[in-house]
């Protein structure tokens, strides 16, 4: 290889760790130019030193990865370079990282076998499933969540004042969910049971941010989580109704029926502790399901573009009204959601440095498309509460949720309209959603702090 050929070669590795280092979305421009610089002053004392440039390239990465994490991982990935071999030892990190995993693992069992426990200490109470269902419906998050958020703070190394606060939410949060009478058939008791989840998710949050809660950068790594999240709890969900199946007819094959077990004991207890464990899953084995959401997310988008498209060309030819009634509301909501959700994800999984391209204008038409039917759905609650039913918790849940999405889609449509057209940078986006989840929370508080004595408990 000529002088000529082997700089070449060096530059090609120096614009590969660059382009790597820059999908990293914790990373900056200026980061990355700051580590490059770093890396570029070793390879050039390497070569000084009698080394040739592709040597001294692997071994200014072999010290890198001792000094920052970024260029592990970046050696995971190229395993087909000898940067694995250098970078990676047998255990990925030698005796420190491997007392990390074992502590990790053992913080796991913990939680998520704390959680198991919890879901069944209220039938030590006389408080069942079957007979007290309510009391589980309001309740479950609260059995549940407080373990997430414990396995967060322990990974994130918490401070006093951010553990205090979560105490603090939680136990304003297990007060709202019981001090209330609120009856087996109110409604206050449907909105409590949607949006204290919500709200004590969004306090999980804080777990996971801990310190730096008021870092964008980090608000935008809980929706990713949040997003995988949900991938690893709803495969797992998915097995555990496999494993039911076959629990159920295995033993119905020798004449004994375990019903009441999978129904009173594995399914609510396995449900809880996977809530620790998918989130120990993300933390653990972020790169699996780091290519299969980005997938999943390109591949929905257009599906409910052309879904929510065909169901407003539905509404235009027939001219029906949209049913207001609680489960309509509920599935409007919940598409809202989803439709959000997709936005959300898709952000966070996106190379902010892009420019942009045909599938950003897709979301464009998902998130007008959803403007719309929000609109819609806005217009015939506000009619329903002022002309014919009145006020109800539902629809005044709904209301506002409406309305919220309603300013937090105009404006992500803008914004997106003018990343498009270049006008404005791709950091706004994230900023707006990120910022956007206070709201989502003041929200979530308000209606299950404030609602139930506003509506007399109905």
């Amino acid at each position: 290889m000529t002088t000529q050929d082997g700089k070449e070669e060096l530059e090609a590795q120096f614009a590969q760790w660059r382009q790597y280092v820059l999908r990293r979305k914790e990373l900056q421009p200026l980061d990355a130019d700051e580590l490059e610089d770093h890396l570029r002053g070793s390879v050039d004392e390497l070569v000084a030193a009698g080394l040739s440039p592709d040597e001294a390239f692997l071994v200014a990465v072999k010290r890198m990865g001792s000094l920052d994490e970024l260029s592990r991982e970046f050696a995971r990935e190229h395993s087909e370079r000898l940067w694995k071999q250098l970078v990676l030892s047998a255990d990925t990190g030698g005796p420190v990282a491997a007392t990390r995993s074992r502590r990790d693992l053992w913080a796991l069992v913990i939680c998520a076998v704390g959680a198991a426990v919890s879901v069944k200490v209220p039938a030590l109470f006389g408080l069942s499933l079957e007979d007290d269902g309510s009391f589980y419906a309001r309740n479950f998050a609260l059995l549940a969540l407080p373990w997430l958020a414990a396995f967060l703070a322990w990974r994130r190394k918490a401070s006093r004042p951010v553990i205090a606060a979560l105490v603090a939410l939680f136990a304003l949060g297990a007060v709202a969910a019981n001090v209330y009478p609120l009856l087996d058939t109110s409604q206050s008791l449907v909105v409590t049971s949607i949006h204290l989840p919500i709200a004590l998710w969004l306090v999980a949050g804080l777990a996971y941010v801990a310190d730096e809660w008021r870092s964008s950068r980090r608000r935008m790594d809980f929706i990713r989580f949040t997003g995988e999240w949900f991938i690893y709890f709803v495969l797992m969900a998915l097995g555990g109704g496999v494993l039911s199946a076959f629990l159920f007819n295995t033993f119905k094959a020798i004449g004994i029926l375990p019903e009441e077990f999978i129904s009173y004991w594995l399914l609510p207890c396995g449900a809880a502790a996977a809530i620790v464990v998918a989130a120990w899953l993300v933390e653990a084995k972020q790169s699996v399901v780091e290519n299969i959401a980005p997938v999943l997310t390109r591949l929905f988008t257009p599906l409910f573009t052309a879904a929510l498209l065909a169901f407003l060309v539905a509404v235009l030819w027939t001219s029906n009204g949209i049913d207001v009634e609680r489960e309509a509301l509920i599935l409007f909501n919940l598409l809202l959601v989803v439709v959000l959700g997709l936005l959300l994800y898709s952000l966070s999984a996106r190379d902010p440095l892009a420019p942009p391209g045909p599938f950003d204008r897709l979301q464009l038409a998902l998130v007008v498309s959803a403007l719309a039917i929000d609109v819609l759905v806005l217009l015939e609650i506000t009619g329903r509460i002022t002309d014919e039913y009145g006020g109800t918790p539902n629809r005044a849940a709904a209301l506002g949720e409406n309305v919220i999405l309603l300013v937090n889609l105009a404006w992500s449509a803008w914004l997106l309209l003018n990343f498009i057209r270049r006008r404005t940078p791709f950091a706004a986006l994230e900023r707006w959603q990120t910022g956007y989840l206070e709201v989502y929370a003041a929200w979530a508080w308000i209606v299950v702090l404030v609602f139930p004595p506003v509506f007399n408990y109905v």
